[in-house]
């Protein structure tokens, strides 16, 4: 029995759909964009796909997470992210991706994209924020690689994958983790720009689709904090909220 981007080959040699795995950083000071980022991925998605939200507090009754937070992690999963090919037991394609993104178009395009020569892919942002602080008042850092560990579509039985086990992501330095250190240059396969489209950073261009979002990425901070309501790309975010929001019964409360 084998697996590869989704498909599972059975022992007949039948093909039977399995659900890619998408793991979202959850945060429980955002848990409406966590919720809001896992709708827009199931209601556009045309492929079965299974959505686990990284809970640090989880990891940490498993004996998976014992790393203190540092000053400058701006949400609980700044680290736990990497865990995501232990998490998948280093099998298969798997997807980490931070709360604070809203899909606009079907996760199978994503897909699709898989190469299997590569370790992980990404976007490779050349960003450099000009604010100091994000989100609801969250020091901003400036670093080699920033936001390429924020959306990772992970080859999680590479072989240079299994250096992320639960030692590791507790032990090595973020420069390790979120510029990718464990892998060479071309073990890193690079994913369009509107898979991760850094609001405020990137620009749509008149008259070409090429560059029209397919998921929005509000890295500075989105319309659930108070100081981020008017930003670029809000009004789709707080029709999806409320969407959700009805489907599900629900009050929307945005933090301060």
């Amino acid at each position: 029995m084998t697996m590869s981007n989704g498909d599972l080959k059975t022992c007949n040699g039948s093909i039977e759909k399995t659900p890619f795995r998408i793991f979202v950083g959850y945060d429980p000071r955002e848990d409406l964009a966590y919720q809001v980022c896992r709708h827009s991925i199931t209601k556009r998605s045309s492929i079965p796909v299974e959505i686990i939200p990284i809970v640090q507090s989880d990891l940490r009754e498993k004996g998976l997470y014992w790393r203190e937070r540092g000053q400058l992690e701006s949400t609980e999963f700044s680290f736990t992210r990497f865990l995501t090919p232990h998490l998948s037991d280093y099998q298969g394609w798997a997807m980490f991706v931070d709360c604070d993104f809203l899909y606009l178009a079907d996760i199978k395009e994503l897909v699709d994209l898989i190469d299997d020569k590569y370790a992980i892919m990404c976007v490779q942002h050349d960003y450099t924020p000009k604010e100091t602080t994000k989100m609801d008042g969250a020091v901003q850092t400036v670093y080699p690689r920033k936001n390429w560990s924020s959306m990772v579509l992970y080859n999680c039985g590479h072989p240079k994958n299994k250096t992320l086990n639960p030692e590791t992501v507790n032990t090595q330095t973020g420069a390790f983790l979120h510029r990718f250190q464990w892998l060479e240059d071309e073990e890193i396969g690079s994913v369009p720009f509107v898979w991760n489209f850094l609001e405020g950073h990137n620009r749509v261009v008149q008259n070409d689709p090429t560059t029209q979002p397919k998921a929005v990425h509000f890295t500075r901070g989105g319309p659930w904090f108070d100081a981020w309501k008017n930003c670029d790309f809000a009004d789709l975010w707080l029709t999806e909220m409320e969407v959700y929001c009805k489907e599900n019964n629900k009050e929307a409360h945005v933090a301060n």
